[in-house]
């Protein structure tokens, strides 16, 4: 918590007049029992109709004060807390996006987003309370004590021996409740990761019939959660009737000690009820202080578990400038020497010992079964991952030699799962390149194969996109995307299967678009299809994360058993000949 004060250092003036302005209120309303004592000794007594009228303006003019001095409290406190929030947001998502992906997929996504929500707001919250009570409440509880010793010194004993059973009552409650408010912090963790996952998956719960498991999934959580927010509440609860009776109990005393006192002629009426006025005070002052540390606790676990994300350091360290020297115009657009590749906390290695390099303007493919390694293979080149051996080369350079940024300008990647943000194409278009005129988005969504796309909507490029997408179909949203990393013109294409969507067709025009790109653009193909990888320069093969062939696919269906397999189930024999046939007399 003390770490993340730091975000308060543009808020010093805030920070000190909150507190003043509420010390003022508080003492404003500290002189009211003592003007009630004497409306009552000296004005109801005494039938004195004037002075009551007078005392009456006074006690206006000490609530109209002690309002102005809480709003303009309240003015300070709520920007020092909501600026603080806004900047430690603004940190922590920065900081987001520095990580890794590796970090991405240890911390996870429920965590990240409960980080970036419920706990700064919880924290704000923290900030804006500590600001306006953190000092009045002590305050108004001692300055009561105090100025009840000022009023008859036996009569404030009872005080001395209030105020300890009452903060032991409120502090004890506290102490016992905190953990399990953090234990229900924890359980709402959870429950907003399972309904995350069933809002991102709702097509597949539904497509498979789980919708009564997730449902009693939900349940079991939400049950465990309630009962223990219930728990905790039972005990909380038991703070406003021990400490009224406590209350109750001391303006009992006070009352009987006052009327003997009153009837010897050593207090006044008026005195009594200042004394009782101050019991109810301190009442009032310590339930808040309670709920204040309460609140406090629970924005320093929130606060802490914010500053453990900050802590968190990327394992991928790169330079802000990529280094300096010359490529060599010979040197291949990609180079894998020996990689191989690990993620954290994995049993063994995803990719072993690939070998292999790919001259510029070629295109590569990538195939293989159902978790071989393809993503992860394409995944490098960018860097989204970083080998754990070997080295990964773009033209001619380490991958770690280059600044993330210069090296991304040079990669344009399309992911498996095409993704679209709200807003319109043509603002989905230009995340690929701000300053694209319309004649380049229009090429690019040729090449893509998307301009259909386009033309079928009344706004053309600014034609509405919902979030994700949502509005257009899944063939659709990927030549989109693909059309998205043409705009942005790279060196190398990385396509991760994101043809899957689009029939053979499309997909033949499209993979004729990019051999006919203006650009030596370097292509890699990662695909299931054998079709829509055959015309490649060069294959590699995948089983198990390592390479089973590289080469041609001639050469690789006359050597490669993994290949033949891939290809013979997607075509049959008769097919497969005939293929052979069309491309022997295209040779």
């Amino acid at each position: 918590m003390k770490k993340l004060l730091v975000f308060l250092k543009d808020y010093k003036k805030e920070c000190v007049l909150a507190p003043l302005f509420k010390l003022l209120e508080a003492s404003f309303e500290l002189f009211v029992p003592l003007v009630v004592a004497a409306v009552v000794d000296n004005g109801i007594t005494g039938g004195r109709n004037g002075y009551i009228v007078r005392m009456c303006l006074l006690m206006a003019a000490l609530g109209l004060i002690g309002l102005v001095c809480s709003v303009t409290a309240q003015y300070f406190a709520a920007k020092a807390a909501v600026g603080f929030s806004t900047k430690l947001r603004h940190v922590l998502f920065a900081h987001i996006q520095s990580l890794s992906y590796t970090e991405m997929d240890t911390i996870g996504t429920p965590t990240l987003i409960t980080r970036m929500t419920s706990d700064i707001n919880q924290v704000q919250s923290g900030v804006n309370l500590v600001l306006r009570l953190f000092l009045r409440s002590p305050f108004i509880v001692f300055g009561a004590m105090v100025m009840a010793f000022t009023v008859d010194v036996p009569a404030a004993l009872i005080f001395v021996v209030a105020i300890p059973l009452l903060s032991i009552v409120v502090f004890g409650i506290m102490l016992i409740t905190m953990p399990l408010y953090k234990k229900a912090q924890a359980g709402l963790d959870r429950l907003l990761g399972i309904t995350r996952e069933n809002l991102t998956g709702v097509r597949v719960i539904r497509a498979f019939n789980k919708e009564a498991d997730e449902w009693d999934r939900f349940r079991t959580s939400n049950e465990s959660l309630t009962t223990l927010q219930k728990f905790v509440g039972r005990i909380s609860g038991l703070m406003n009737p021990v400490t009224y009776i406590i209350v109750n109990g001391a303006t009992i005393a006070l009352i009987y000690c006052g009327a003997l006192r009153v009837d010897s002629g050593v207090l006044t009426q008026g005195e009594v009820i200042a004394l009782v006025n101050y019991m109810s005070q301190i009442l009032v002052e310590l339930i808040k202080l309670a709920n204040l540390i309460i609140t406090v606790t629970k924005a320093a676990a929130c606060a802490n578990r914010i500053q453990g994300v900050l802590e968190i350091q990327s394992s991928m360290q790169a330079p802000k400038t990529t280094a300096g020297g010359r490529t060599e115009e010979d040197a291949p657009a990609v180079a894998f020497e020996d990689v191989s590749l690990t993620y954290k906390g994995a049993g063994g290695e995803s990719l072993t010992g690939l070998r292999f390099s790919v001259p510029k303007g070629s295109t590569v493919g990538v195939i293989g079964g159902t978790g071989s390694g393809k993503t992860s293979l394409v995944n490098l080149i960018p860097r989204f991952y970083d080998a754990t051996k070997g080295r990964v080369l773009v033209d001619g350079r380490d991958v770690r030699d280059y600044s993330l940024e210069e090296l991304r300008r040079k990669v344009g990647v399309v992911p498996q799962k095409a993704v679209l943000f709200s807003g319109t194409i043509r603002e989905n278009l230009l995340w690929g390149n701000e300053q694209a005129s319309d004649k380049e988005l229009y090429e690019a969504l040729d090449t893509a194969q998307a301009r259909e796309v386009v033309a079928n909507r009344e706004e053309g490029l600014d034609a509405a996109v919902e979030q994700g997408g949502k509005n257009f179909s899944g063939g659709q949203k990927q030549r989109l995307t693909i059309a998205r990393a043409l705009v942005g013109n790279p060196e190398i294409l990385i396509l991760d299967d994101s043809a899957s969507a689009l029939d053979f067709a499309t997909d033949a025009r499209l993979r004729k678009a990019l051999r006919n790109l203006r650009r030596k653009t370097t292509v890699f193909i990662v695909s299931q299809r054998t079709s829509s990888i055959q015309h490649a320069d060069q294959i590699i093969v995948l089983d198990d994360g390592k390479p089973a062939g590289i080469g041609t696919h001639q050469e690789l269906l006359e050597s490669c058993p993994e290949y033949q397999e891939i290809y013979y189930s997607q075509f049959d024999a008769g097919s497969a000949k005939k293929n052979a046939g069309k491309e022997a007399a295209n040779a």
